[in-house]
């Protein structure tokens, strides 16, 4: 068996386990998504979901986001824990995203890396749900969460 016959058999294996692998973070934009995802550390994508709606009616786009102070942004992430350090990595990564990459996601794994805030799990989702590149989700105990790309 070759490689690539062997990575489909798996791709197929995972479909049947894990048949509903799908992300549970509501976005319509891959920015969005960014978000959310630093939002979900320790903490429900439920609340995240209900959280982030206050945020983008007052900073809707990556550019409101970047420029809005930090302080503005702990306030509406505050109830996700952690606010402080979310959303200091949240303002960075949006002018990150804003100065270097002209307000749009990279759909490069290496460079996802680079953005404050972003693990290989968040890069993994990003790469999956938003480019349909092959990736998959694990969480802390190494179950499946979201597979991509062909997996799902």
């Amino acid at each position: 068996m070759t490689k690539k016959q062997r990575a489909l058999e798996i791709i197929e294996r995972l479909k049947k386990e894990y048949p509903q692998a799908d992300c549970t973070l509501d976005y319509d934009q891959a920015w969005k998504l960014l978000v959310s995802v630093r939002l979900a550390a320790q903490c429900t994508d439920a609340r995240v979901n209900v959280v982030v709606e206050k945020l983008y009616e007052k900073f809707p786009d990556v550019n409101a986001l970047a420029e809005a102070p930090v302080e503005e942004i702990e306030k509406l992430v505050h109830p996700c824990g952690l606010g402080n350090s979310k959303a200091r990595d949240i303002s960075a990564c949006m002018k990150m995203l804003r100065d270097e990459y002209g307000g749009k996601v990279p759909d490069d794994f290496d460079k996802l890396l680079k953005l404050p805030g972003v693990g290989r799990k968040s890069a993994n989702l990003i790469m999956g749900d938003v480019f349909g590149k092959p990736a998959i989700v694990t969480d802390y105990a190494g179950r499946i969460v979201g597979a991509a790309g062909g997996i799902h």
